[in-house]
């Protein structure tokens, strides 16, 4: 008797689960699509492109020069080998840049951008907040994401140091 009464929970659960999943309230909130990006705010100097607005609509960019303001993360092999998108790990390393429209330190991993690892050497003294510019041709919209091949990196400011760390 104990058991029957667990079966017919079971299928409850399992019934009302699909009964939501299926509903039309669910279809109209639910999205494969990420959400869109919060509008940017901040002022855009004159030639310059704010990233936000890059990841929003890469195609509007492909296959353009661009050149963006934005704080540095990491360095990172984010991206680095995908057949549709080819940039070899052996001649590239990529870089990740800060979201500007958040207050936590989140990095805006839908833009990839790459530089060529000759050229990285020349920035190894790069940390974590330090304001740099970046020019570069965005060369593809794979998975809707910016693919952007770096020919040439600014450091504009560099980040305070924190707690005696240099």
């Amino acid at each position: 008797m104990k058991n029957w009464k667990y079966i017919k929970s079971a299928v409850l659960v399992i019934f009302c689960s699909a009964v939501l999943t299926t509903s039309t309230y669910c279809f109209d909130r639910a999205s494969a699509e990420p959400a869109k990006p919060v509008q940017q705010t901040a002022a855009v100097t004159s030639g310059t492109i704010a990233p936000l607005s890059v990841v929003a609509n890469p195609k509007a960019y492909l296959n353009k020069k661009i050149v963006m303001n934005a704080k540095f993360d990491k360095f990172s092999t984010l991206g680095l080998d995908y057949k549709p998108a080819f940039k070899s790990s052996e001649d590239y390393i990529t870089f990740l840049v800060k979201r500007d429209d958040t207050k936590f330190d989140i990095p805006l991993s839908e833009m990839k951008l790459f530089l060529k690892r000759t050229e990285a050497e020349k920035f190894l003294e790069l940390k974590t907040d330090d304001e740099i510019q970046v020019t570069g041709t965005l060369f593809s919209d794979a998975l809707g994401d910016s693919w952007i091949d770096v020919e040439k990196l600014v450091v504009t400011k560099k980040a305070p140091e924190k707690d005696g760390v240099k």
